[in-house]
């Protein structure tokens, strides 16, 4: 009878301690009411694909474990039949929340933002792809001679475009031109997702942007005789979204703006030069997506030679 009597005072007090600091937290909380403003908007304004150039396991422990240069992602796309993934079928991953900052994007810049990592989602995708620079070059020309690009599954690209419909689903406010590669926002250090990604079909899918065939034509036969000057193409290729000086030379600056351009939209002829149809295809993209600069671009002098 002690006993329980014991047990009987025992979970009293437990249970009295509990109300006890339950009443003392509450009290350490706060009172306050919600009243949202409606001057507000969402922090994301921008989305990031990459490819990890790792297997499945290594990408894990880059992205997942403090290293000397931590790097992270909101999400990572695993390679089924990668003998270091341990399931049969892909499964997106998810290792940052949206709301928090992931370390994907480094040095970066797209129309007039800058360290695009706390305004962006990064994606990551598990490929083997990588690129060795020569100790005496900072370009690659052509990309081909001095990078090993691999294909992406289709799993792997229907996961990225399940996801990515939910994201743009989430966040109404990227536009198509947002949706972007490492390359476009580091072009004179970064490459992914390369050439082998299929832009076209996310752009299919209803993600993303993608110049008019029509329109890449109207301008082709424009530029069939005469091409616009260098610095008119750097006024363009800043006007829709890279970072680059406007010098009038075909300089290093803007043959990596002009790559990471070509890797996106004009993958089969990627060269850091330009020609008519690269031209044809920035003005397109321009007519269609940044009309307004566009409006602004004709009335530029620098258009064609004199």
């Amino acid at each position: 009878m002690n006993d329980i009597d014991g047990r009987h005072t025992s979970v009293a007090t437990v249970f009295g301690l509990t109300i006890l600091l339950a009443c003392l937290a509450a009290c350490d909380s706060p009172t306050m009411i919600d009243l949202p403003s409606e001057n507000q908007g969402s922090r994301i304004d921008y989305v990031v694909l990459h490819f990890t150039s790792e297997d499945y396991a290594e990408s894990v422990r880059l992205l997942t474990t403090r290293t000397e240069n931590p790097v992270s992602a909101h999400y990572l796309i695993p390679l089924a039949g990668d003998p270091t993934y341990p399931r049969r079928s892909a499964i997106i991953h998810r290792l940052v929340p949206e709301e928090r900052r992931a370390w994907h994007a480094g040095r970066s810049y797209w129309a007039g933002e800058e360290s695009l990592n706390s305004r962006s989602i990064g994606i990551e995708i598990v490929n083997l792809s990588r690129c060795e620079t020569p100790a005496d070059e900072t370009v690659y020309t052509p990309v081909e001679d001095n990078c090993r690009f691999k294909a992406f599954t289709d799993d792997q690209i229907e996961l990225v475009i399940g996801l990515l419909t939910d994201i743009l689903a989430r966040y109404p406010g990227i536009d198509a031109v947002d949706v972007i590669g490492h390359a476009d926002i580091a072009p004179a250090r970064r490459y992914d997702p390369g050439p082998l990604f299929p832009w076209q079909r996310l752009y299919e899918a209803g993600i993303g942007a993608w110049p008019d065939e029509t329109s890449v034509a109207r301008w082709r036969n424009e530029f069939s005789a005469v091409m616009p000057t260098t610095l008119y193409v750097q006024e363009a290729l800043a006007a829709y979204g890279y970072k680059l000086s406007l010098t009038g030379e075909e300089d290093l600056e803007t043959r990596n703006a002009l790559r990471a351009f070509q890797l996106h939209f004009l993958p089969s002829r990627v060269s850091g030069l330009v020609d008519q149809e690269t031209a044809a295809v920035l003005f397109a993209l321009l007519e269609k997506y940044r009309p307004d600069e566009l409006e602004v671009l004709a009335q530029s002098v620098n258009a064609y030679p004199l």
